[in-house]
């Protein structure tokens, strides 16, 4: 049985999306088993972003020590082992202390897996990033549907989630334990170094601000979708939640399919027309006069930011200032703080003005984007490929 260098990666991605899944489809019994107001549940959850810009900040260097395989096997299993235990703690700061281990080691798998991509892209001339991350889209979803179900059959949370780390540990790391660590490209080889901490600077900027746009987009329809169906339109919550699963549905479909599109027409082509797609659809989300419009905006809006990130991503790991690990590490940290603050801000938003402005507020930053775009990402990979086989199963690969 032969299992590609890549499909060890997608498993990755897929794990660990599944395991955060299971965890966020038993917030309601998390809740009401620590005993805590919703304010104080979401300080708790921020624990995971405090551990996550950590790691994102500093842990750079430790990957690169470690190895893909190392760093994979640690940060894949460990948050979903880790996310088992939760439900068994008795208070929320033990549940807070978890998740801030939990997100150090999301840190760590963000940068080992996107690294170890542009690696792979390089190597053989393909692309695999935006596939890469339609794997977390599809785990999440996956994890996501089938999670509603589970809770409805009346499993305790502590079994679900333990049942769920199980198969993480089981399957994810017998994929991951005959994986080996990708050659380093001759671009890497003459990278800087010496950079112990990961900050943006000013030439990662502008891919800063496209990856802004993507997450500040996929913040507001994956946590606000189904709301503004119902305050705007009054429909049943059946139709409010198609909102969401197309834009979840559009998402993942785009980043699995987008690969090729990248390889024909260039990363910048690419980029530049999903975020016009995303600035339409949330014009029509803040202006639609009755649901089905709103739908279209909701398709078009996950369509429009699924391949962004994963294009800006790729596009900071070939900069040649800085180790590819750090500028990615960098990139990272704005999908964090965005990821988690945005949908707060745009719920300000909502509640002092309307929920549409909450929508139309996205449009000058997805324009900002777009403007980034033209001239921040590259038409093509500048390296010449090399071949590079499928690997065996095995210890040593």
């Amino acid at each position: 049985m032969i299992i590609a260098p890549q499909h060890r990666i997608y498993a990755c991605f897929f794990f660990f999306a599944a395991a955060t899944g299971a965890l966020m489809s038993r917030l309601p019994e998390l809740q009401t088993h620590l005993g805590v107001s919703e304010g104080q549940l979401g300080l708790t959850m921020i624990g995971m972003a405090i551990g996550s810009l950590i790691s994102l900040t500093a842990g750079a260097p430790l990957v690169e020590k470690l190895g893909f395989r190392t760093t994979a096997f640690i940060s894949t299993l460990g948050p979903a082992i880790l996310f088992a235990i939760i439900p068994w703690l008795p208070a929320a700061p033990a549940v807070f202390v978890v998740l801030l281990v939990v997100g150090l080691l999301v840190g760590a798998l963000e940068i080992n897996l996107n690294v170890e991509i542009d690696r792979l892209e390089t190597l053989t001339g393909k692309r695999y990033m935006n596939r890469a991350h339609g794997f977390w889209s599809v785990g999440f979803f996956f994890t996501a549907l089938f999670g509603a179900m589970i809770r409805q059959s009346g499993l305790s949370a502590g079994l679900h989630l333990a049942l769920v780390a199980t198969i993480v540990v089981l399957v994810g790391g017998y994929l991951i334990y005959g994986a080996t660590n990708a050659p380093k490209t001759a671009r890497s080889q003459t990278e800087a170094v010496g950079h112990r901490f990961a900050f943006p600077n000013l030439g990662l900027l502008p891919l800063c601000l496209i990856g802004f746009a993507a997450f500040l987009v996929e913040g507001a329809g994956i946590d606000w979708s189904a709301i503004y169906m119902r305050d705007v339109f009054a429909v049943e919550p059946i139709v409010g939640g198609m909102s969401l699963t197309l834009f979840a549905f559009f998402m993942a479909l785009l980043r699995l399919t987008a690969d090729p599109f990248v390889t024909r027409f260039g990363p910048r082509n690419v980029a530049m027309f999903m975020l016009g797609s995303a600035s339409l659809g949330a014009l029509l989300v803040g202006i639609a006069p009755g649901p089905a419009l709103a739908l279209v905006g909701f398709a078009l809006m996950g369509a429009g930011c699924s391949a962004v990130y994963p294009l800006a991503v790729s596009a900071a790991a070939q900069r040649t200032d800085r180790p590819a690990a750090v500028n990615v590490a960098a990139i990272g940290q704005v999908s964090v703080v965005v990821f988690f603050l945005a949908p707060p801000l745009l719920g300000f938003v909502a509640e002092w003005i309307n929920i549409r402005a909450s929508y139309l507020v996205c449009l000058p930053l997805l324009l900002a984007g777009l403007w980034a775009s033209s001239f921040a990402l590259g038409t093509k990979k500048v390296e010449a490929p090399m071949h590079m086989p499928p690997e065996p199963i095995g210890p040593n690969g």
